[in-house]
């Protein structure tokens, strides 16, 4: 399984630059390692030189002591063998166990990845050019080795990439999406590890479907516990962009997703990374993610952790800074600040201002602001949602906006809202029923 790291930016280059593994993996590495390979025959057929066919020799079926002997020595004449091998050679079997001279060779050591970066210096787009290509083989072996290898090659890079991020991004995004538990665990441990370099974040954040693939991972696929950490480690290391962290919770609504996670969560690990995760949030764009936070009672949740013993000094910190800036917050927060974060969350209940009749006669015109943000929120939920009591709030909190601000009604008309009301004049939930048709009611008052 995947490497636990520390909750630290400054921390994460001490860790291997890629840890991807997990069992599935190693037992068709292990598989494909016991096959015959008839180099002989390659080399009577010219399909490789004399020179190869020695080079190869020396590391077929060799122990793991043996072979880091052989590199000590050669492992720049290794990146140029197998690199040479990969863009000549196409039988899938052969394609496979050159996969695994290749990443025999740098798991035993990392930094001799710079010897296939030093084969750029004769053609600027390799090796990445190979492992590109073979990303898309139909066998799961070479596809899913070769995108561990790009990976070490991608966040070891010199210099900027000769090829565009997306396409990587792409491949991980459909194997985020696999039936397979191990592909899926693969994906994520690659995304763990790209993420580490700042300059590819953004990168993935605008990706097509990657992070809706991500989410959907972990709030619909009940992951374990590892893969809720893998995962969330993702979103922590995306965080630390000021344009993540100002649309983390309005697109995904991850902060009362987190929270809940953190609640039932019995390993520290997973805790500390939303923690950390927040705290981000709060650094980076405190206005966009406070009062979601307060919504979603993250302020008393911080307070139950405060009084935890835990093995990290790190969280505590963390934990105190929350705490404080959340503090700090509740006070200046306006009724309406709060009413406005509980609609943009999606977590509606009957919290005072719904039913404040004081409140309503105040802010009514506010949900007109930023072209009725908040009320076609509203709109949607009442057309998406599948929660009797978001129904219900959704349905009631229209009427009272069309019960002090008349003229709003034909808006809401043209977005749909009137008639969703009416329809749930027959819903099967009597509370859904009755709010929509008070709602119904307030909107006849005077004629549309």
């Amino acid at each position: 399984m995947s490497t636990t790291y520390e909750i630290s930016e400054e921390a994460v280059p001490d860790v291997p630059l890629v840890f991807v593994s997990n069992q599935y993996l190693d037992e068709l590495t292990s598989n494909i390692r016991s096959r015959p390979i008839p180099w002989d025959g390659y080399q009577k057929a010219t399909l490789i030189t004399q020179e190869e066919l020695d080079l190869l020799k020396k590391v077929d079926k060799q122990s793991l002591e043996q072979l880091k002997v052989v590199m000590q020595k050669d492992a720049e004449k290794y990146a140029d063998l197998y690199t040479n091998l990969l863009e000549k050679l196409s039988r899938i079997d052969t394609v496979q166990y050159i996969l695994v001279l290749v990443s025999e060779m740098l798991s035993d050591e990392e930094q001799r990845v710079q010897y296939f970066h030093k084969v750029s210096e004769k053609d600027a787009e390799l090796p990445f050019r190979i492992f590109l290509k073979l990303l898309n083989t139909e066998d799961e072996f070479v596809s899913l080795m070769s995108a561990k290898i790009l990976t070490l090659l991608i966040v070891s890079a010199p210099k900027s990439l000769p090829f565009d991020l997306e396409e990587f991004y792409r491949w991980i995004t459909l194997k985020l999406k696999s039936n397979n538990p191990n592909v899926c665990d693969l994906a994520v441990q690659i995304l763990d590890s790209t993420l580490r370099v700042p300059g590819y974040r953004l990168k993935l954040w605008e990706a097509p479907q990657a992070i809706d693939a991500l989410v959907n991972l972990l709030k619909v696929r009940n992951p374990t516990p590892q893969m809720q950490y893998q995962i969330i480690f993702c979103f922590w290391l995306l965080s630390f962009e000021r344009a993540v962290s100002l649309d983390f919770n309005k697109k995904y609504d991850l902060i009362p997703t987190l929270i809940n996670i953190a609640k039932g969560a019995i390993k520290e690990k997973i805790i500390r990374v939303i923690i950390g995760t927040f705290k981000n949030l709060v650094d980076k764009a405190p206005e966009a993610n406070l009062p979601a936070m307060l919504v979603a009672r993250l302020l008393n949740f911080c307070e139950n952790l405060s009084s935890r013993k835990w093995s990290d000094n790190e969280i505590v910190e963390d934990i105190e800074f929350l705490k404080d800036q959340l503090q700090e917050n509740f006070h200046s927060l306006s009724t309406f600040d709060e009413y406005a974060s509980e609609i943009s969350s999606g977590m509606l209940q009957w919290s005072p201002p719904h039913e404040s009749d004081q409140f309503w006669k105040q802010n009514v015109t506010k949900l007109n602001d930023k072209d009725y943000e908040l009320l076609r929120i509203l709109a949607r939920m009442l057309s998406q949602s599948s929660d009797n009591v978001v129904l219900a709030i959704a349905a009631h909190d229209l009427g009272q906006y069309v019960k002090y601000y008349p003229s709003g009604k034909k808006f809401l008309q043209e977005i749909g809202a009137k008639r969703r009301i009416m329809e749930l004049m027959t819903h099967d939930d009597p509370e859904v029923r009755y709010r929509a048709l008070i709602a119904v009611q307030k909107y006849m008052t005077h004629a549309w």
